[in-house]
């Protein structure tokens, strides 16, 4: 099991499961544009450096988790980045949701250097990263994953090893269907239950004893019928993540309505200025159109 570990990108989601990789006794060397973002891990006893290179040099498995596709390929292969720092026989884990399609290229030239890489997207949100109990889906080599899977299991709790390199990138576009179809229905059930007058909380009670309990109606319901959407996960980053889904879908001749919907909510979401906001905040877009 390696004992050197850096991690890339401490954001809302890296910054907690970098904190949980050091409380599990991990030596970490850790990065981030912004020095206040790296303040807590130092405190709690990591390493902090001044380029994802020289981050990387001092590990065995490099993390990476930043916002979008542009963002990792400039943090592993531009200048300053990963892939001069890392040295053969590293593996760099990309926990970032991006294209599978440059996820596959990444790996390659990381391969071409004798670095392994895996794409371990993840799903669970800000909630999720603190406690440890993300669900990771996992592209790459069986062998790398077996490798880092002791790590991945420090940050979450369902983790599945789909296929080759872009595999878990390709899964957590389906999860981003699943999710915001879930939320555009919940909206659309909680709408409905107010315009005729009925009490949402006890319709949302009622559902969750059926077949259309879920997490969302649990979660997400309930931030609907309080009005809280402080982010958990921000509408413009699931935005992003629909903006790579639709991509896909088109590269793969296929037609996704649902998915295009979902799309064009966040689309309208952000457009009025509310991208930080949860992406449960759909409901205020479908609310306004019944206005």
């Amino acid at each position: 099991m390696p004992d050197r570990i850096a991690f890339i990108g401490l954001g809302i989601m890296g910054r907690p499961m970098a904190l949980n990789l050091r409380r599990a006794g991990y030596d970490l060397a850790v990065y981030a544009r912004r020095p206040e973002s790296m303040e807590p891990l130092a405190a709690a006893g990591a390493m902090t450096w001044r380029s994802p290179a020289q981050a990387a040099a001092q590990a065995e498995v490099i993390f990476t988790m930043v916002a979008d596709t542009p963002d990792v390929e400039q943090v592993i292969l531009g200048s300053g980045g990963v892939l001069e720092g890392a040295a053969p026989g590293a593996v760099v884990v990309d926990m970032s949701t991006i294209s599978a399609a440059a996820t596959r290229v990444i790996a390659g030239r990381l391969e071409g250097h004798g670095v392994a890489m895996l794409d371990a997207p993840v799903s669970g949100g800000e909630s999720g990263a603190i406690a440890g109990t993300l669900s990771i889906m996992v592209g790459g080599a069986a062998p790398v994953f077996a490798r880092v899977r002791p790590l991945l299991e420090v940050l979450g709790r369902n983790i599945v090893h789909v296929g080759t390199n872009g595999a878990g990138q390709v899964c957590k576009s389906c999860n981003q269907i699943v999710v915001g179809a879930t939320i555009a229905g919940v909206a659309e059930a909680i709408l409905l239950a107010r315009a005729a007058g009925v009490d949402p909380a006890r319709v949302r009670e009622a559902l969750l004893g059926g077949f259309a309990a879920s997490r969302i109606l649990e979660v997400h319901g309930q931030r609907m019928i309080d009005g809280n959407f402080a982010p958990g996960f921000k509408a413009r980053l699931h935005q992003k993540d629909m903006r790579i889904v639709g991509e896909a879908a088109a590269e793969l001749g296929l037609g996704l309505p649902t998915a295009a919907s979902i799309a064009q909510y966040l689309d309208a979401l952000v457009g009025q200025g509310l991208g930080e906001l949860d992406s449960a905040a759909i409901y205020q877009v479908l609310e306004s159109m019944n206005r």
